[in-house]
């Protein structure tokens, strides 16, 4: 049995209960729009009424996106950038919102990560260690140009590249 259909005004009360409770990206909530049957006419001025009560803010979601995805999630700028444009979000809150980032923090979180995960690694070669925790470092999304320096600190070994 398909659920029942709900109404633009029932989808409109749904929406700003869960903008309520967390910070959501236009593009998500578009989908579930979609997904509850509200055609796209009734679904552009459902999200022109949310934005104009500042239930809904792209630029408001990304910073919050960012920071938590850092500090909850340990992600990298990569991962974090991918991860937004994939949310539809615009290239300049995505861009403010990595301007935020504290780059003391950043590279903590980045030389913790390393070391959690290199207790993991057990008797590795030392060849075995260092391609792991570039590998794990590159998924997390850090740069390369960070990484990189930041493994070889920890290995104890001088090549860089």
């Amino acid at each position: 049995m398909p659920p029942k259909p709900i109404t633009p005004d029932n989808a409109y009360l749904r929406l700003t209960a869960l903008c309520a409770r967390c910070e959501q990206a236009e593009g998500d909530l578009r989908k579930k729009l979609r997904d509850w049957g509200i055609n796209s006419s009734d679904s552009n001025t459902i999200i022109e009424r949310l934005k104009a009560e500042r239930y809904l803010d792209n630029e408001r979601y990304a910073r919050a996106y960012c920071r938590d995805k850092l500090r909850f999630n340990g992600w990298g700028r990569i991962k974090i950038v991918y991860m937004l444009k994939g949310k539809g979000i615009e290239r300049e809150f995505i861009d403010a919102a990595l301007a935020d980032i504290d780059e003391e923090q950043y590279l903590a979180i980045l030389n913790e990560a390393l070391a959690a995960k290199a207790k993991t690694l057990g008797s590795k070669s030392e060849e075995q260690i260092r391609a792991s925790l570039l590998r794990f470092a590159a998924s997390r999304g850090f740069e390369p140009a960070l990484f990189f320096p930041a493994v070889s600190r920890l290995t104890g070994t001088c090549n860089e590249d």
